[in-house]
């Protein structure tokens, strides 16, 4: 895995781990029954999101880590998971 592959996949696993942690203990206007006018009851009132963003980049550390070391190390490759059998080694006869 190169240096551009570790920065994409790290990309990757924070945007998909942040998606996850921002609805977790958001308050909405609704639930504190302050609704402004002419927004969505369900608007957030308080979010944290600098703290959901600090959270967000040690969850994909601790993610990048095991992923890159797993595929650093060799002990999974994309012919391990290939359960329907479409890498085999052989080539396909197809002239009959």
């Amino acid at each position: 895995m190169g240096m551009m592959s570790g920065i994409v996949l790290y990309a990757v696993i924070w945007f998909m781990s942040f998606f996850i942690i921002i609805p977790i203990r958001i308050k909405t206007q609704g639930d504190l029954g302050e609704v402004v006018p002419g927004t969505h009851a369900g608007a957030p009132e308080v979010h944290h999101l600098k703290k959901k963003a600090v959270i967000t980049t040690v969850v994909a550390m601790v993610l990048w880590g095991i992923i890159g070391g797993t595929i650093l190390s060799g002990k999974l490759s994309v012919r391990d998971i290939d359960w329907f059998d479409r890498m085999s080694s052989g080539i396909a006869d197809t002239s009959q």
